[in-house]
């Protein structure tokens, strides 16, 4: 009898699968401002919670969805994948060109996250004397994606290299300087906060095993700690959420600043403390969890640091002394 040839093996999904298989099966997400920030940003969180990585693709497809309706300006088709490129810089050299044609982007946009699957790209460039926000499905012929260089290991699973354009067809989207000074610009950064949150809850979860904490008044400790620092995160969110929802035409911003800061730190608070407190062991056994702590530390990098800290300060000193921390 012959030997049976065996099954081929079934390979993982990919980011890109999962991504893909997520929007088919939950579609669209509640926009900012209209009623159910909060519910927004629970779904993000819960991505957070889930793989930061598949978290970061999601929240960009979403900002961009949230972005185009904003400005009024068709979304592609409902089964494309979209990203948001703005980083800037000395390596942001893309430039926006008219032609016979229609506009058309040259030179190369740095940090583009995904840029090796997603369908289409909100990406900022330079026309004239102002940034432009532009639409490009990458698709288009004349797009490459030179080496990454991507060495992390938190987040790994998703390359933020350069993308060079030559002379590639796009759509401007809303007028120069419209992706920056839309109130949504911020909304979007309250958003990407809500990740981080998720993904630090998912964290704490594990320190939190009745037996273990019951017998180790260390780990009790810590875990009190993780709760003080997450239940101010939490009471920011949902006072934030409340406000955006009632005037969305306002930015928000020193508030925003604020609870990614004070997010920021949240996370690296509960980082700190569950490696002290749980030890090495999950760190070095339990792959999920290991993964998580280490996509976390790299994706709060996002934020901006003292500089925000910096901004918030000098905002706070200029109100009046009544308006700073009202009750």
């Amino acid at each position: 009898m012959p030997t049976p040839s065996p099954a081929p093996s079934r390979l993982p999904p990919t980011l890109e699968d999962l991504s893909r298989a997520r929007l088919r099966e939950g579609g669209a997400i509640a926009l900012p401002g209209r009623g159910n920030t909060l519910d927004r940003w629970r779904e993000l969180a819960a991505l957070g919670a889930e793989d930061l990585a598949l978290a970061k693709v999601l929240e960009a497809h979403h900002d961009a969805l949230a972005i185009l309706a904003e400005l009024d300006a068709a979304a592609p088709d409902d089964h494309s994948l979209l990203a948001v490129w703005a980083a800037e810089g000395p390596q942001s050299t893309a430039t926006l060109q008219d032609g016979p044609g229609g506009p058309r982007i040259r030179g190369r946009k740095p940090w583009c996250s995904g840029a090796r699957f997603v369908d289409a790209a909100l990406l900022t460039v330079r026309d004239g004397d102002a940034r432009r926000l532009v639409l490009v499905s990458m698709r288009e012929a004349g797009i490459s994606r030179p080496p990454a260089g991507w060495e992390a290991v938190g987040m790994a699973a998703i390359e933020s290299g350069p993308v060079d354009f030559d002379a590639v067809p796009c759509r401007r989207i809303g007028g120069p300087g419209a992706y920056l000074e839309r109130p949504g610009f911020w909304h979007g950064g309250a958003g990407v906060a809500a990740c981080w949150y998720g993904a630090a809850v998912a964290i704490a979860q594990r320190m939190a095993d009745p037996p273990r904490v019951a017998r180790d008044p260390h780990l009790a400790a810590a875990l009190g700690r993780v709760d003080m620092t997450l239940g101010a995160a939490s009471a920011l969110l949902r006072e934030l959420a409340a406000r955006i929802d009632a005037a969305p035409g306002e930015p928000h911003r020193r508030e925003v600043v604020r609870l990614r800061s004070v997010i920021e730190r949240a996370c690296h608070e509960v980082l700190d403390a569950a490696a002290r407190s749980l030890g090495p062991g999950p760190l070095c056994s339990d792959g999920a969890h290991a993964r998580r702590c280490a996509d976390l530390a790299v994706f709060v990098r996002q934020s901006h640091a003292d500089r925000d800290w910096a901004a918030l300060g000098a905002d706070v000193a200029d109100l009046e002394a009544a308006a700073r921390w009202p009750l």
